[in-house]
């Protein structure tokens, strides 16, 4: 309970708000290295689940990589990758990235496939090309889980950005990081509130965006049916 009075008296001391290391910059810093992490990753991740998807090739390979990546542990990989790039920011960006595709390429190859069947077979059958059955079927349908597994993916990497102030002064991790060091348990635990916050808050925006997909598309069924 004394642990979670200071957090509070933490957080509501205005100068631990402001300035270059106060908690408004941090939080902006942890937010656009997210974005930037689920970005690279989407990149990456989306078009190569999309083409399994729709081909069904290297489909197992795909999936057994994809399963043995989770099972890494992302602070190992961040110490291998701090121990070869350096002290920087590129050591957690290529961990979180390596986090974040497994999930991103499930729901991208989970909303292709929830797609097929009858519908597909028709669409080919007047004649629309594979990219425009990928396009203006399987995607659209899809749009859920693929929106899911991006949900997925953002929610973990906000946790585990912390870790970025393992090799780079950056982020929302800082608080965790030097509350420790400095037994400041109240700063430790405050940082740790924040982060919740900023990840309950992108979770409520994901899901109402994901609701309103979900709903668009439940009209379309209806109105085909």
């Amino acid at each position: 309970m004394n642990l979670i009075l200071e957090a509070l008296s933490w957080l509501g001391q205005g100068e631990n708000w402001l300035g270059d290391s106060g908690i408004f910059v941090r939080a902006g810093q942890h937010l656009l290295f997210v974005v930037l992490v689920v970005g690279i990753s989407a990149a990456i991740a989306l078009p190569i689940g999309l083409f399994i998807g729709h081909t069904g090739k290297w489909k197992n390979l795909v999936l057994s990589a994809t399963g043995a990546a989770r099972a890494v542990p992302t602070l190992g990989v961040l110490t291998l990758a701090g121990l070869w790039l350096g002290i920087g920011w590129q050591a957690p960006l290529l961990a979180l990235v390596a986090l974040a595709i497994p999930p991103i390429l499930a729901g991208a190859y989970s909303g292709v496939i929830s797609a097929q069947g009858t519908s597909v077979e028709a669409a080919r059958a007047i004649g629309l090309t594979e990219k425009q059955i990928l396009t203006q079927l399987e995607i659209p349908v899809g749009a859920p889980l693929i929106l899911a597994g991006l949900r997925s993916a953002l929610l973990q990497v906000i946790a585990t950005a912390t870790l970025a102030a393992y090799t780079a002064n950056l982020g929302l991790g800082r608080f965790l990081y030097a509350g420790l060091k400095t037994r400041e348990y109240g700063q430790m635990i405050g940082g740790a509130l924040i982060v919740v916050a900023l990840a309950l808050v992108c979770d409520f925006a994901l899901g109402a965006v994901q609701a309103r997909v979900n709903r668009r598309l439940g009209a379309q069924k209806a109105s085909v049916l």
